[in-house]
């Protein structure tokens, strides 16, 4: 091949391919979370798997990361081997055992691996990236082995609709990173969070969730919770941080010292906290045995010694929320209303004993750690394009750009919505809003009185309020799986005709 070819490749892989290949993956998704013959999301799955790696490595092709596959491009193709076959052996024992993808994901949900990409260092979810990938591998198998028949016609649910408007919004995201400046970080998003996760949701969807599954799954996720705050308690006991330069910075920089365990930011661990503390909560306001009550009880301490130790404010607030959604779920909204009150009483009257370990001294901005000058600013960015906005994932350069901020000055998205209005303007902003309220009456709804369905749907509206406060929504795989899990505990209800302790408690719907 001349100079010449080596130059229209490359063009082509720096230009119009990528951003039709973004958009053509996010269809994909949408393909996988719509499609009800198995066989056409079979190959909507395949082709997402397909296409996404070779997305990646056009963005990262050039980068010093990969100048070993450049040096050594055979060691790099038995590697790449090797993971192919590993993926082959884990879908192989999936095809036998379907239930394995929860308490797999479920386990592999908090493990990121800082790995270099497009220039930057981002904290990828490796091991669950692993567990998705064989997991639709094992579906992809069992759909094309299986005889094709069409899906009967039935009416759309709410549940569709919630399916229908989060595939709107994957693809307008995709879409809308075609006229961003910062294509790279949307293509990112896109082939790191959005798709895996996608088919992620498509599996969970669809297995017979059994109260034993459920079990299991609750019991993978507090044993986690427990070995990370030991993590904790190790970290503030040394003063040290495990892994977190950045933390390890902003706590010689302060009196107080904060945890982040293997979590790489403490907020983030604060909220793994507290939505296993909600889960777990449930427990005290139903009717379960007292000896299981005692032994959550023990645990709940714990995890709330831990969650303290973050300092993370915005995951004690989304706790409060869970915790009053709960309330609201099980009694009358006027008995829960007074819990709410008395909670919130309790957590102010601790504010106002310690004002400065909340930096309530510093004004409204620095209480919120900057985050007020984030909301102007991401406001000030919607005003400016309020119908398209700057594109996808442009939110940090153009937010630097229009408060001329170097590098280093705090510009991340702590609003989740503000962030959406700059980054997609109204189209965007109305397409997620859409969203987010239908999936909440969805995991709301025929709640009442049900601790599994109770604990899921407070737990993922807490989530939702962090995400007022924080960043990270459709870019935390614990989103998905929880709306995964709630759709399929929405679909079909208990069926007592089979023995409690087997029966399918809910399904999902394929």
């Amino acid at each position: 091949m001349d100079d010449s070819a080596y130059v229209i490749a490359f063009a082509a892989l720096t230009g119009p391919l990528p951003k039709t290949g973004v958009v053509v993956v996010a269809a994909l998704a949408a393909a996988v979370l719509l499609a009800r013959d198995r066989r056409i999301r079979a190959g909507a799955m395949l082709g997402a798997l397909v296409l996404s790696p070779v997305l990646l490595l056009t963005d990262i092709w050039s980068s010093p990361q990969l100048s070993i596959v450049h040096r050594h491009p055979l060691e790099a193709v038995v590697g790449a081997a090797f993971i192919v076959a590993a993926l082959v052996g884990a879908a192989a024992l999936i095809v036998r055992r379907q239930w394995l993808v929860a308490p797999l994901a479920v386990f592999a949900l908090p493990f990121r691996v800082p790995i270099a990409t497009g220039g930057t260092t981002a904290n990828l979810l490796v091991p669950l990236y692993f567990v998705v990938a064989a997991g639709a591998l094992a579906w992809i198998y069992g759909a094309l082995r299986s005889p094709a028949s069409p899906s009967p016609p039935r009416p759309v649910s709410l549940i569709d609709w919630v399916v229908r408007l989060l595939a709107l919004y994957v693809v307008l995201y995709g879409i809308q990173a075609s006229y961003s400046d910062k294509f790279e970080q949307a293509l990112q998003n896109m082939v790191f969070f959005y798709v895996p996760f996608a088919l992620l949701l498509a599996l969970l969807r669809d297995l017979e969730w059994s109260r034993r599954l459920i079990r299991d799954c609750l019991r993978v996720t507090v044993a986690l919770a427990l070995v990370f705050s030991f993590l904790g308690f190790f970290e503030y006991a040394t003063k040290t941080i495990i892994l977190s330069s950045k933390l390890v910075v902003a706590n010689d920089l302060h009196t107080y010292f904060t945890v982040n365990s293997v979590f790489l930011d403490p907020d983030i661990f604060g909220r793994y906290l507290a939505l296993v503390i909600i889960l777990l909560a449930v427990t005290l306001i139903y009717d379960f045995p007292e000896r299981l009550q005692a032994a959550v009880a023990v645990v709940l301490a714990v995890l709330w010694a831990c969650l303290v130790l973050t300092l993370s404010r915005s995951s004690l607030g989304a706790l409060l929320v869970g915790l009053a959604v709960l309330a609201a779920l099980r009694w009358k909204p006027g008995r829960a209303l007074v819990v709410a009150v008395v909670v919130v009483a309790l957590g102010g009257a601790a504010v106002a004993v310690s004002p400065t370990t909340f930096g309530l001294n510093q004004g409204l901005n620095g209480a919120s750690s900057g985050r007020g000058g984030l909301v102007s600013g991401g406001l000030s960015l919607f005003g400016d394009r309020p119908v398209w906005g700057y594109g996808s994932g442009s939110f940090v350069t153009e937010y630097r750009a229009h408060n001329r901020l170097n590098a280093t000055s705090l510009s991340a998205s702590h609003t989740i919505p503000i962030t959406v209005a700059a980054e997609q303007g109204i189209i965007g902003e109305l397409a997620y809003l859409a969203f987010v309220i239908t999936a909440i009456v969805a995991v709301v709804r025929r709640s009442r009185g049900d601790p599994v369905r109770s604990a899921v749907a407070a737990a993922f509206i807490a989530l939702v309020f962090h995400t007022l406060l924080y960043a990270d929504f459709l870019e935390d795989p614990t989103t998905w799986v929880l709306l995964g899990i709630g759709l399929a505990l929405a679909a079909a209800p208990l069926a007592p005709q089979e023995p409690a302790a087997e029966r399918p408690v809910y399904s999902g719907v394929v």
